[in-house]
């Protein structure tokens, strides 16, 4: 597949930006790769003089942005999602470094829309948000000065995008991904088959919504394990659904294999 096209699947997800400028800069970054879809996920200014300043010749990237209330808004309709963290959450997805991740976000884009997501300058993602990714990434810097502009991140992983892409297939991307009977679930796919099994298992005592402890978390880790194929969600929403039913039929809360 052409770079161009690969590099046109991807996504770079801003959540909750809280300066204008590195909005601005993060244009700039991507745009020097090769990279135009930015989405941003609740910014505290946006539109802003001072990131059209810093975006310089990228304007055009800040113009076309799309601008989301929730991540996982900004995420639907993609494949695979790789969050950027600087450090290992307890039942986070699994992490890796930049040159590893970046093969596996191209070889997906071979098969439809993925993002990267960088969270916001001071906090970074959250757990929720960090939970909703199927992969996470971080940065091998100092130990003694680790912090990173959120501009300068994203223009170190854009780096390793356009390289990897330029290069032409991952290495070990093989083994990575093998041919899908279906095509790839999408994000809010996914994230309708984990609010359905909420409900499911509230309804049936086995989740107390009060005291929910790390069951739902610890469900997100065993399928982020796995790349799920839409038909495979279609087979587990449906015998979910024929679990809400004493008849054993779907009450139709299942979408149609």
């Amino acid at each position: 597949m052409k770079p161009e096209l690969l590099l046109s699947r991807i996504r770079i997800v801003l959540c909750r930006p809280s300066h204008p400028g590195n909005i601005g800069a993060a244009a700039r970054a991507m745009k020097t790769m090769g990279l135009t879809d930015l989405r941003l996920v609740d910014p505290k200014k946006f539109p802003d003089p001072e990131a059209d300043a810093r975006a310089t010749g990228a304007v055009d990237v800040l113009e076309s942005a799309k601008i989301s209330d929730s991540l996982s808004e900004a995420l639907a309709g993609a494949i695979f999602v790789v969050a950027l963290s600087a450090r290992r959450r307890d039942l986070g997805p699994p992490s890796g470094q930049p040159r590893e991740m970046v093969a596996r976000l191209l070889a997906q884009a071979g098969h439809g829309q993925v993002a990267l997501v960088f969270g916001n300058e001071t906090v970074g993602l959250t757990n929720g948000e960090i939970q909703q990714c199927h992969a996470a990434v971080s940065i091998p810097a100092n130990p003694e000065f680790s912090s990173l502009n959120l501009g300068a991140a994203v223009q170190v992983l854009s780096y390793e995008i356009r390289m990897a892409a330029l290069a032409g297939q991952p290495a070990g991307t093989d083994a990575m991904v093998t041919p899908a009977s279906s095509r790839l679930a999408t994000h809010d796919e996914v994230e309708g088959m984990y609010a359905h099994f909420a409900a499911v298992m509230t309804e049936t005592g086995f989740l107390n919504p009060a005291h929910p402890g790390r069951l739902l978390p610890k469900l997100r880790r065993l399928f982020s394990r796995t790349q799920l194929e839409r038909d495979e969600i279609n087979i587990l929403r449906g015998i979910l659904a024929a679990t809400q039913s004493p008849t054993g039929h779907a009450r139709g809360s299942a979408p149609e294999t």
